[in-house]
């Protein structure tokens, strides 16, 4: 998850989930404010949870993903790892906790370190909130 620069957001991560779609252990990294390998594309697979909303609300903050990547990310914070076994799902409730002004980022960066000559592949979900940001 990317909140731009210039979103007007700030980003509080509610949840997050790794589904597991390989055959061996895999390894979740969150990271912080981190550059990732590959390059990113854009997903625009996001929608408000709350339906009874009109209009719907358009999400500031953007989702990205990067497939077939080799090395780590690069600067910003490894705040923790999860390890899951085939599959598996992990989950992990954050409730908001982790906040990211515009251009902060939440990476979950998969990887198989058990066995590497298999590419490690998951699908991953996430649930958020944006704050408006007031300026005085």
């Amino acid at each position: 998850m990317f909140n731009p620069p210039n979103s007007g957001v700030n980003l509080h991560v509610t949840v997050w989930t790794v589904s597991d779609v390989s055959e061996s252990p895999f390894r979740a990294q969150i990271w912080f404010n981190t550059d990732p390998p590959g390059t990113p594309q854009e997903s625009n697979l996001i929608t408000p949870s709350n339906l009874a909303i009109c209009p719907l609300p358009i999400s500031k903050v953007k989702l990205q993903y990067a497939s077939n990547v080799s090395g780590d990310p690069v600067g910003g914070i490894k705040a923790f790892a999860r390890r899951g076994q085939p599959e598996t799902t992990i989950v992990d409730d954050e409730q908001g906790k982790f906040i990211f002004p515009p251009g902060g980022s939440f990476l979950i960066f998969l990887s198989n370190p058990e066995t590497p000559e298999l590419a490690a592949s998951g699908k991953v979900a996430y649930g958020w909130w944006e704050e408006p940001i007031c300026n005085k």
